[in-house]
């Protein structure tokens, strides 16, 4: 086996495995109950599943064609920067949104620190 046949398998299995990752999030997405646990699982495995996949096509196209894509590494950090953001602030929007819980949720950690926070802010307005 040559380098570069090595480097077309690794690019493979990166790809493949984002894949696979994706439809592990499309089944979480599905089956979990509410939006918390869906966002969960759509933020954390999308965003492995996607930095995988665009690793494995950088190399890929870097061996292949043997140029270094900016356009692909941008994506990357893109993609590393902007979706647990993203999921974060979709979350914490359904959060004060007062979006409920299943029942299944054992511990609301935001819940004390949130209810603290709104009597802080309504005592400044009585005063």
């Amino acid at each position: 086996m040559s380098v570069n046949e090595i480097f077309e398998f690794v690019a493979a299995s990166l790809i493949l495995l984002g894949s696979i990752i994706s439809v592990i999030s499309a089944i979480g997405i599905i089956r979990f109950r509410d939006v918390y646990s869906r966002a969960h699982a759509a933020t954390k495995t999308t965003t492995v599943a996607i930095l995988t996949t665009l690793i494995g096509v950088f190399l890929f196209v870097w061996n292949h064609d043997g140029v270094i894509s900016v356009r692909l590494m941008l994506g990357i950090v893109f993609v590393f920067i902007t979706a647990p953001v993203s999921g974060h602030l979709v979350l914490r929007a359904s959060y004060r949104a007062n979006v409920k819980m299943t029942d299944e949720t054992v511990e609301d950690e935001l819940k004390v620190a949130y209810e603290k926070r709104l009597q802080e802010e309504a005592k400044k307005e009585s005063d």
